[in-house]
């Protein structure tokens, strides 16, 4: 059994439920004090990697700054002016959900049309059907979404009940007896004193007071916040600790920001005993993080409910919709034009017929102007308007042309899709046990139309687990690692060993222990040093099976950093302990302290951190580490030195590692004394304090003495060369948009096989516009003379032989993004089959794919892991996050969630290709059954004088879309499968027959309705001829063409289905059993027109016989269509289906087998 604990914590007693903490004792103090009187100032946690300060580089914000109010916490005494702990999630009331619920519902167009459609029919004039039976089915749809809606909006509901009816321990306000008493979520208040117990949830964002740890440490775990796994450390100021201890309570106003999303900062101040103490990131708790590995906690409340990071952070995945959706408009506009002219049609011929008997009209069944048994008119307002309502009345009966269950049948289905998807093993990766989550479902369909892949690398292409390889310490580069080194350290007879060990040099590591040279021994020994101490990890310790032997574990934030010190630890410099203001590192066996005097987080702009130490030999020094671009501007020009890491740091890269140049600088006490001074004035300061500290650092970082550099491994994830290789061959181009160096880049590059021997690579790497419009112009020309060279005058190089990649530095695309120049980039990007893209800003990869999203019609996609990929993803077309060592804030942003790089193959390949062609199919086939429908109501308006008279039974026709012809084909649009998996997989090529749109466009669209067309024309005269001399009543021949409606067109989509099983065989065969039995019932009713109909003219052979000309003869022309383009015309999807039906998928050499490109 383990247990994680601090390595020398010694465990405070926990509290009573309704006491307050003991007093607890001084910190321990230096036996040998600093030269000069030092007062600590209180460190701030780095963010995550490349996350950028929200007020970085952008001075507009900063005046925002300026301009914001802050508020004051008068702490212990809960304040009734800010807004209550009580959160709510759900978007309904018992009061607000009818009409808020109609109001989104209806934010569709073709709602509000079928809505005029209904409304229509309830005036006298223009009513075709019955006033309920116009309304049914509507009010079907909007009841079912309303129902689903209400269901998701009661487990809300029921969530926020648990949630706000939770018990937090409360201090009472004075003039009550200062004690924790239990209190509900709910009902806390800002300025609430908290009390939270070890593995208990955060009700509110706090600022910590006092914890159990005698340094003011507590452990926090954020997995609930941004999916963090690992450990954070935040800090109790040493004033409020120890107040805390000697008094039970701390008065003061805490100062403190405005409520902001930005969970990754907070600048505040404490006014206590006369004294302004800084507060900044590492002192606030925030809602929703669990105490881990800390006894307890007291914090005050300074956020709550609605106001707390997690809750102004809570807003969903992006809104996007599929393009499949986007084209249906389109279908939609085409059938309004044709509905609009049948209608027309009908009315201006209704019009004329009047016209030619206006003086018949007073004797004419429909048409007289008296009813002689009442003496009263029949509203006959003559010609004009006679029209005029005949048109409405047209309306409201071809209505059915524009599918009103086409909507929830696309929802049902993208439902059945993303439920398959989720379930599909293949998508389920066991290291880290996560599953596939759709998380937007509205673009399924999408997955199976992409072009362009945008990946980041580290963490996505990458394990993001460092490894350290080598070290350049001082210009010698030491990359000879051979031997997996262990080191341990002996505290009060227990043997710490770190969890993990790595590969060390020999001759580094007899340096550092043997000693060699004393100045040479000192820069390896400060070499190590600025790696254990110029971090935030926090060691832990873990139990073994040996009681006498403990494990350190290494918890941070950043892989990198972790990676770093355990290096350090496997040469003998092992972190042992760390508080708020000081570290333990136990130094080749002596155990030494070293004090925090000032942390410096990493940021964007400075592209580095810093830690100022104080030292056991009284001594202060500013320990440095970044991107060899912003450390070597700072060096004190040691011109052997720099060159000698540079050439390390290049051969490093070219390695494809991670590399960090390390500096250090001995702080003079006037150089001390100035920086404070600052420090404190920054610190303490509660708007703009962000720039402020920037600058601070910016100053002391200066003539900085480059130490080395070192070459840390980020593995690739299992399948990332084959699963880009499978994407290319699909059709996609894959880019890579990466903050590393452009070596690391192109080496990862190459070990992922995006970068082969044969490509002819454009580098665009300047340092100004002029120089980039250059580089611009000579690539756009050197891609011009490859393809003349090629002799093949086509648009795409790689089709000529000639393939193509462009890398691009960030710095360039400074210049480039939003400029003119980009579409001098684009011209350059789309010419090449590859573009990697390194250096980048979060903003600039968005830029990026905005660069292809706003500029072509392909569909995009990013994937990514981290805070820096957020905005790519949001900005693509398709978002993939993956669940890896950064958190989850790119999952929280993405459309969809996966934990492997390798998943997008089947995730593309097959369910992308499933999805884009039932989608497409389901929705061509909607518009086709409905066309056939009302274009046999069509040609019977054109043999009853055009009075809009049908001879189906008005449920019939409203029941025909909603029950009748609906649930075949959601069922078909979850179940069929055009190939099988092995297939998609082994030929990525089918993949293309999205990327051309062959399941839905315009050609096809067209072909459906010329089916549906020639299928009404033998629906309605094959019975019409049949029994024109008949003395048939026209239900009995509505019922018949009703049914034979149904039979065509489940018969068509029968035809059309890939693979069946017994669900679809229910579904397809049981509707029109169904269609059988509600004819029966509707015509069972005395009260409706038709009573009897469908028994009388079922029991005649005439009925049977025209059932199964009509059947053949409608069929025949989509069997002929289908047998001649299969056979003379085959797509590649065909061909791959033939083999799959024969048995030759495996014995046919997939070499030989030619597959059409994308266009």
């Amino acid at each position: 059994m383990s247990s994680d604990r601090p390595l020398t914590d010694a465990a405070s007693p926990h509290p009573p439920a309704s006491q307050l903490p003991p007093p607890q004792p001084e910190p321990p103090v230096r036996a040998d004090p600093l030269g000069f009187s030092v007062e600590v100032p209180d460190p701030f946690r780095p963010p995550l990697r490349d996350q950028p300060d929200p007020t970085a580089s952008q001075p507009e914000l900063l005046q925002q700054e300026d301009a914001a109010e802050s508020r004051a916490v008068a702490v212990g005494e809960p304040s009734a002016e800010f807004a209550g702990n009580a959160i709510r999630t759900a978007k309904y009331s018992a009061l607000t959900f009818l009409p808020r619920n109609l109001f989104e519902q209806f934010r569709r167009l073709s709602y509000l049309y079928f809505l005029a459609i209904t409304v229509l029919n309830q005036l006298p004039q223009v009513a075709v059907f019955g006033r309920g039976a116009s309304a049914l089915p509507l009010a079907f749809v909007l009841l079912v979404t309303a129902v689903k809606d209400a269901y998701e909006d009661l487990r809300r509901h029921r969530s926020d009940r648990a949630e706000n009816n939770r018990l937090a321990a409360v201090l009472s306000a004075p003039p009550a007896a200062a004690e924790f008493a239990p209190r509900k979520w709910k009902h806390l208040r800002v300025g609430d004193v908290v009390r939270v117990e070890s593995s208990e949830t955060l009700p509110a964002d706090m600022v910590l007071l006092a914890t159990s740890d005698a340094t003011g440490v507590a452990h926090v775990q954020t997995v609930n916040l941004d999916g963090e796994t690992n450990l954070k450390t935040r800090y109790a100021r040493q004033e409020t600790q120890l107040r805390f201890s000697r008094d039970g309570g701390v008065g003061g106003v805490l100062h403190c920001e405005r409520p902001n999303r930005n969970i990754y900062g907070f600048q505040a101040n404490l006014e206590i005993d006369g004294k302004r103490v800084s507060l900044g990131p590492s002192n606030i708790v925030l809602r929703g993080c669990e105490l881990k590995n800390t006894a307890w906690a007291i914090g005050v409340v300074v956020y709550a409910g609605k106001d707390t990071k997690v809750m102004l952070n809570n807003s969903g995945p992006p809104s996007k919709r599929s393009r499949l959706e986007t084209q249906l408009n389109r279908e939609t506009v085409i059938l309004s034009i044709m509905l609009i002219g049948m209608c027309t049609t009908a009315s201006v011929l209704a019009g004329i017929w009047v016209l030619n008997h206006r003086g018949e009209l007073e004797f004419t069944q429909f048409f007289r102007e008296k009813d002689y048994t009442t003496g009263k008119n029949y509203n006959y307002y003559g010609i004009g308007m006679q029209i005029f309502i005949t048109f409405l009345m047209a309306v409201i009966v071809y209505q059915v042309i524009i599918p009103i269950s086409l909507y929830i049948s696309m929802e049902m289905v993208r439902l059945g899709q993303a439920y398959f998807m989720g379930a599909d093993l293949d998508l389920y990766d066991k290291s880290s046990s996560s599953k596939f989550h759709c998380r937007a479902l509205n673009i399924n369909e999408d997955l199976g139309q992409i072009k362009y892949v945008f990946s980041d690398k580290t963490g996505t292409l990458t394990e993001n687990k460092m490894v350290f390889q080598c070290a350049s310490v001082h210009g010698v580069d030491y990359s000879s690692a051979k031997d997996t080194s262990g080191y341990s350290v002996v505290v009060d007879d227990l043997l710490f060993t770190p969890k993990m060990a790595v590969r060390t040099d020999p001759q580094l590591l007899k340096m550092l222990r043997n000693g060699g040279s004393d100045e040479e021994a000192k820069l390896v020994l400060d070499f190590f040093l600025a790696l254990a101490a110029c971090n935030t990890i926090v060691p832990l310790v873990l139990d073994t099976k040996d009681p006498r032997q403990k494990l350190i574990d290494y918890q941070g934030e950043s892989p990198d950093e972790q990676a770093l010190a355990y290096a350090a630890a496997s040469y003998g410099i092992v972190l042992v302990e760390r508080t708020s203001g000081y570290v333990m590192i136990d130094v080749l066996g002596d155990r030494q302290r070293f004090d925090i005097l000032g942390l410096h987080e990493f940021d964007s702009d400075r592209k580095r951190m810093s830690v100022i130490i104080g030292c056991p030999d009284k001594t202060v020094k500013l320990y440095v580490k970044g991107a060899d671009s912003s450390m070597f501007g700072i060096t004190n020009k040691e011109l052997d030195n720099v060159l000698a890491t540079k050439a390390h740091l290049h051969k490093y890269s070219s390695l494809g590692l991670r590399t960090l140049v390390v500096g250090m600088r001995e702080l003079s006490q006037p150089e001390f004394l100035d920086w404070q001074s600052a420090y404190e004035n920054a610190s303490t300061s509660v708007l703009g304090r962000g720039n402020l500290l920037r600058s601070v650092a910016t100053n002391i970082e200066g003539n900085i003495h480059i130490l080395g550099a070192t070459g840390i491994e980020d593995k690739l994830q299992d399948g990332v060369p084959e699963a880009i290789e499978s994407l290319r061959q699909a059709g996609m181009k894959v880019w890579i948009l990466t903050g590393d160096k452009q070596e690391t880049a192109i080496s990862i590059g190459y070990s992922c096989k995006l970068l082969t021997n044969d490509m002819t690579q454009i580098v665009i790497n300047n340092s100004s516009k002029e120089s980039c419009k250059k580089s611009l112009e000579e690539a756009l020309a050197t891609t011009k003379e490859l393809r003349v060279a090629s002799s093949v005058g086509t648009l795409n190089p790689e089709s000529s032989g000639v393939i193509l990649a462009l890398i691009v530095d960030g710095n360039s695309l400074v210049y480039i993004l939003e400029t003119e120049l980009q579409e001098e980039l684009f011209k350059v990007a789309t010419e090449c089959s590859v573009v990697l893209c390194c250096r980048m800003a979060p903003l600039q990869k968005a830029g990026v794919v905005a660069l292809i999203k706003n500029r072509t019609d392909d569909m995009t996609l990013a994937i990514g892991d981290g805070a820096n990929d957020v905005s790519m993803i949001q900005m693509a077309d398709v978002g993939v996050g993956i669940s890896g060592q950064e958190g989850g804030q790119a999952v929280m942003a993405s459309d969809f969630s996966m934990g492997q790089f390798r998943f997008l193959v089947p995730l593309l390949l097959v369910h992308g290709h499933w999805n884009y062609q039932r989608m497409g199919y389901m929705i061509l086939y909607n518009f086709y059954k409905n066309a056939t429908f009302v274009l046999v109501l069509f040609w019977y308006v054109l043999y009853t004088s055009f009075t809009l008279t049908t001879a189906i039974n008005e449920w019939s026709s409203l029941l025909y879309t909603v029950l009748y012809t609906s649930l075949p084909t959601i069922v078909v649009g979850i179940l069929d499968k055009d190939l099988s998996k092995s297939t998609l997989l082994a030929y990525p090529k089918l993949y293309g027959t999205g990327q051309r749109n062959e399941k839905y466009n315009v050609n096809l669209f067209v072909l459906n309705m010329l089916e549906a067309l020639w299928q009404s024309l033998v629906v309605f005269y094959i019975p019409y001829f049949a029994y024109r001399q008949s003395t048939i009543d026209m239900s009995s021949l509505g019922d018949l063409w009703a049914l034979a409606s149904v039979i065509i067109v489940n018969m068509q989509l029968a035809m059309d289905i890939f693979r069946w099983n017994w669900i679809i065989h229910a579904f397809v065969w049981g509707t029109i059993a169904a269609t059988a039995i509600c004819l029966f019932v509707i015509d069972s009713i005395w009260f409706l027109p038709g009573y009897g109909a469908i028994f009388h003219v079922m029991g005649t052979g005439l009925f049977w016989l025209l059932l199964l000309i009509i059947i053949v003869a409608a069929m025949v022309p989509h069997f002929v269509i289908k047998a001649f383009t299969e056979h003379f015309n085959p797509s590649d999807s065909q061909i791959a289906r033939e083999m799959e039906k024969f048995g030759a998928l495996n014995q046919v050499n997939r070499a030989e087998i030619p597959m059409r490109t994308v266009s």
